[in-house]
C-alpha cells in the first residue's frame, strides 16, 4: 500500500510540473527585448497577478501595457487580490501560485512586511512537510542498519554475469529491505513535495508586484544577490553566506545517519557538495525574497532532524527493553 501511494504522489506531481501553463512570462519590448528594471535588476514579469505600486514599476508597466500577458486594467490591487481572479491558466496556476501568492499577501498585510511573510510561510510548510521528513530520516537509519548486510550481498555477486544470478541478487537485496523495513523510493518523497513547492513560490514572488517592491532589514526583496552585492551593499553577501551555510549543515544532517555506507560515502559526499555549489550560484540570479525562504526552510529542517534523531534514538532504546523483556519472559516459560 505505501509503495502505490508513493507511486501515485510521484504521477500527480509529475502531472502538475507538465501541466505548468501557469509560468513566469517575462515582458519584451516592441523589439523582443526583454524589460529589465535597472534599479532592481529584476526582468519585468509580464503576467502580474495583481498591481504594482511603485512609481518606478508603475511607469514601466503603463509605458509597455500592450505587451502584457494579462490585461492591466483589469487587475485588482494586491491587497484585494483573490485567487479567483483572472482567467484559469492551468492546475499548475490555480493549485499552487495563486493560493500561495494569495497566503504571502494575507500573511504580509498582518505582519506588515512581506519578507517576513515569505518565511513565515516558509515555517508553515514545513510543518506540513514533518510527516515526510520523518519517514525519509527514518529510511536513511534503517539503510545505515542494513547496510553490513548490503555490503556483504555485493561482495557475494561480485562477479555475477548471468542474468538468473542477478535476479537472485535483487530478490535478496529486497529482502533484506523489508527486514528493515526500507521502501528504496520512499527517501525521495519530500524532495518530490519540496521541488514544485519552491518552484510555486519562485513564480507567485516574480508575479506578486508588491512582493518585489517590498524591502526586509534594508534587502530589496526583488533584487537578485548579484546585483545587490554590485551596487555594494554587504546584505546581499550576508543573505548568499546565510544560503551556502544552512544547506550544508542541512545536507550533512541529512547524510549524518549514512555515514559509515561502504562505497556510498564519498559519492553522497560529492553529490552533496556539487549540490551546495549549484544553489549558491543559482541564488545570486533568484529574487531575494527566495533566498529568505530557503534559509529559513533549512534551519528549520536543521533543528527538526536534530529533535526527530532524538526521538529514534529513545525510540531504539525502548524497543531494545522491551525485546530483552520478551526474552526473558520466554526464557522464563521454558524453564518451567
Amino acid at each position: 500500500m505505501k509503495k502505490k501511494k508513493q507511486k501515485y504522489l510521484a504521477i500527480i506531481l509529475a502531472l502538475l510540473i507538465l501541466l505548468s501553463t501557469g509560468c513566469t512570462k517575462y515582458l519584451s519590448d516592441g523589439k523582443k527585448n526583454r524589460v529589465v528594471n535597472e534599479t532592481t535588476g529584476q526582468a519585468v514579469t509580464s503576467n502580474i497577478l495583481c498591481l504594482p505600486e511603485s512609481k518606478e514599476n508603475i511607469k514601466i508597466y503603463k509605458k509597455y501595457k500592450k505587451y502584457l500577458d494579462v490585461d492591466y486594467d483589469k487587475l485588482s490591487k494586491c491587497e484585494e487580490y483573490k485567487p479567483s481572479d483572472l482567467k484559469y491558466v492551468g492546475l499548475w496556476d490555480g493549485i499552487l501560485i495563486k493560493p500561495l501568492a494569495w497566503l504571502i499577501i494575507k500573511i504580509g498585510m498582518i505582519v506588515k512586511n512581506y519578507g517576513l511573510s515569505v518565511m513565515i510561510l516558509g515555517v508553515i510548510i514545513r510543518i506540513f512537510l514533518i510527516p515526510s521528513t520523518k519517514k525519509t530520516l527514518k529510511q536513511s537509519e534503517n539503510m545505515k542498519k542494513a547496510q553490513p548486510e548490503l555490503n556483504r550481498l555485493q561482495k557475494k555477486y561480485e562477479n555475477v554475469t548471468s542474468q538468473e544470478e542477478r535476479m537472485q541478487m535483487s530478490q535478496e537485496m529486497m529482502m533484506i529491505y523489508k527486514k528493515y523495513d526500507i521502501s528504496p523510493a520512499g527517501g525521495c518523497v519530500t524532495s518530490f513535495i519540496q521541488l514544485p513547492i519552491i518552484i510555486a513560490f519562485y513564480e507567485a514572488i516574480n508575479r506578486i508586484p508588491v512582493v518585489f517592491e517590498g524591502y526586509f532589514l534594508g534587502l530589496q526583496l526583488g533584487t537578485t544577490p548579484f546585483v545587490g552585492i554590485k551596487s555594494g551593499n554587504i546584505g546581499y553577501i550576508i543573505l548568499v553566506l546565510l544560503i551556502i551555510a544552512t544547506t550544508y549543515f542541512s545536507y550533512k544532517n541529512s547524510m549524518a545517519g549514512q555515514n559509515g555506507m561502504t562505497g556510498q560515502e564519498g559519492q553522497m559526499k560529492m553529490m552533496m557538495y556539487t549540490m551546495i555549489v549549484f544553489i549558491s550560484i543559482a541564488s545570486l540570479s533568484l529574487p531575494s525574497a527566495l533566498a529568505l525562504y530557503w534559509i529559513v526552510s533549512n534551519v528549520f529542517m536543521i533543528i527538526q532532524n536534530l529533535f526527530i534523531k532524538k526521538d529514534n534514538k529513545k525510540d531504539n532504546k525502548i524497543k531494545v527493553v522491551k525485546n530483552k523483556a520478551k526474552t526473558k519472559n520466554s526464557t522464563k516459560k521454558g524453564k518451567k
